[in-house]
């Protein structure tokens, strides 16, 4: 056993012994149909905290001949898969975190040959009986251990595309680094499993990426590791109900991540929320927003106004297939977009192809990153000024909802298009942004006869009416209300018993806006 080299179960032992550890071993039986095959290379990215090392952690313990993890997996879900017996403790483990190597050494040709010392040493140490032509060259020295011992290799690389972090503009360094894995592990006896783990998908460089035997798993295309990429809504829920905390709360500010229909939370967030007992920003304090204010100040046309909307509870096209996978190769919007995808700080519908903000706690991140960067003055305004424009709606005082609501449009028309009716629905959301504490806002809620434009249910904590609001260009206000009487909105929020105000808002091409509010019961 050694520190790379079959590293034994201590760092997996340390994470079940934690005090929320949440079962994820049957991820097991995905790289055990794989193991010994074709398929044999997977390649996992997630947004940084989202359990990568664990899980790397969990696969060396599992796979690894230098320790028996029969006791520390026997009460683990993975125990009752067929294939557990078969492949438990079987294999020689490599297992790197490349990060490590990056910071001993200034060029990647220094980060390889440290890294292919390192392991050689160890494989001398324990294989030094083996008859190997070169015990300097690392290929030659893992294929006459093969041949000799007949067992093959699991490499578990971790944070195997830190170099496109560190070095992000060295196209040179990355073509090394990406070639030295290629002649590693592809069409090699030795390898019995490839498992890494990253932020970004496999880099591309010319017409084919030297990695291209990977099968690839991502924010953008989970494959069938989607449940294994955070905490499932069940999970959660068995968390709040140890911990007495709010579900719905916890979907508040954690949720948001839609993998294949699976909904996905923060891991790192949900732990340190249950185990501290408050709602905050956990995730995102591992980072300065001033990371996030990097990429959303790139000049690409319609980014800040995809931005904006997206604060605003839209969802946004986004076409991912273009990115190149680094840091540097940005060519549009939606090259941004696809980064902010995988670093987390959007989510992905695959069949829909759009994007989103997931939850309160990264939307807390976009505000803090535009607050300081100019050009957004009028959004921040609007956001700043969404409590006295809920409190006025609350009472009624549609002259004064009028007014504001003309003033928020006029002044974001730099961003959003003005006599566009979903532009405008985009200002109103932004103008209620702090409804969002005590509502869930929904975009186009089907109901009755048709489609409500917005409708605001209230969370069970709060005592204040719903709202449906419905938007009219060169119409009155009250012919916004009277469709949504007439087309029966209120049927669609029928599980809702309370007050519900009516609120229709109309504006013309002049500028000019007019609005209407009724209070009713259901």
């Amino acid at each position: 056993m050694g520190i790379y080299l079959d590293p034994g179960n201590t760092d997996f032992q340390m994470a079940v012994n934690s005090e929320i550890y949440v079962d994820k071993s049957k991820m097991i039986t995905l790289t055990n149909k794989i193991i010994n095959s074709e398929n044999r290379f997977v390649c996992v990215s997630r947004p940084r905290r989202f359990g990568k090392s664990m899980a790397a952690n969990m696969l060396a313990a599992y796979y690894s001949r230098g320790c028996d993890s029969r006791e520390l997996f026997s009460k683990l879900k993975i125990a009752k898969a067929d294939s557990f017996e078969k492949h438990l403790n079987q294999y020689h483990v490599i297992h790197i975190n490349m990060a490590n190597f990056i910071r001993r050494a200034e060029t990647i040709d220094g980060v390889l040959a440290q890294l292919s010392k390192r392991i050689i040493h160890e494989l001398h140490r324990e294989f030094g009986d083996v008859d190997c032509f070169d015990w300097n060259d690392l290929l030659d020295v893992f294929g006459a251990i093969y041949a000799d011992k007949k067992i093959p290799f699991v490499f578990i690389i971790d944070e195997w595309d830190c170099i496109f972090r560190v070095h992000k503009s060295d196209k040179e360094a990355q073509i090394t680094y990406l070639d030295f894995l290629r002649n590693l592990l592809k069409d090699q006896s030795y390898v019995a499993l490839a498992y890494m783990t990253g932020i970004l998908p496999i880099k591309k460089y010319g017409e084919h990426s030297a990695l291209n035997m990977f099968t690839e798993i991502s924010m953008t295309d989970p494959r069938d590791y989607a449940e294994f990429t955070g905490f499932t809504e069940d999970e959660v829920k068995a968390l709040c109900q140890k911990y007495d905390m709010s579900f719905e709360e916890t979907k508040r500010w954690y949720d948001g991540y839609q993998l294949k229909g699976i909904s996905v939370y923060n891991p790192r967030s949900v732990v340190m929320s249950m185990t501290g007992h408050c709602f905050n920003n956990y995730w995102t304090s591992t980072e300065t927003f001033e990371a996030l204010r990097v990429w959303i100040e790139m000049d690409f046309d319609h980014l800040q106004e995809k931005i904006a909307a997206m604060i605003a509870g839209e969802h946004i096209s986004v076409n991912v297939t273009r990115f190149q996978n680094d840091m540097t190769s940005f060519h549009n919007a939606d090259d941004v977009l696809t980064l902010l995808i995988h670093l987390g700080y959007l989510t992905y519908d695959v069949e829909e192809e759009k994007a989103w903000i997931p939850n309160h706690e990264i939307r807390r991140e976009f505000i803090n990153s535009i607050e300081v960067t100019q050009g957004w003055e009028s959004v921040m305004k609007a956001i700043h000024d969404s409590n006295v424009l809920l409190e006025a709606t609350l009472r009624c005082d549609a002259e004064k909802v009028a007014k504001m609501i003309a003033q928020s449009h006029q002044e974001n028309t730099s961003i959003l298009k003005y006599n566009d009716e979903n532009s405008l629905a985009c200002v109103i959301a932004l103008a209620y942004y702090s409804a969002r504490a005590n509502y869930e806002i929904i975009r186009e809620l089907p109901a009755g006869k048709g489609f409500a434009d917005l409708v605001f249910i209230p969370r069970s904590n709060c005592s204040t009416p719903a709202m449906i609001i419905e938007l009219k260009r060169n119409m009155t206000a009250g012919t916004a209300i009277d469709q949504i009487k007439q087309k029966q909105y209120p049927d669609g929020i029928r599980f809702y018993s309370g007050e519900v105000l009516l609120v229709g808002i109309s504006y013309d091409e002049n500028k000019g806006h007019t609005c209407c509010i009724e209070k009713i019961s259901i």
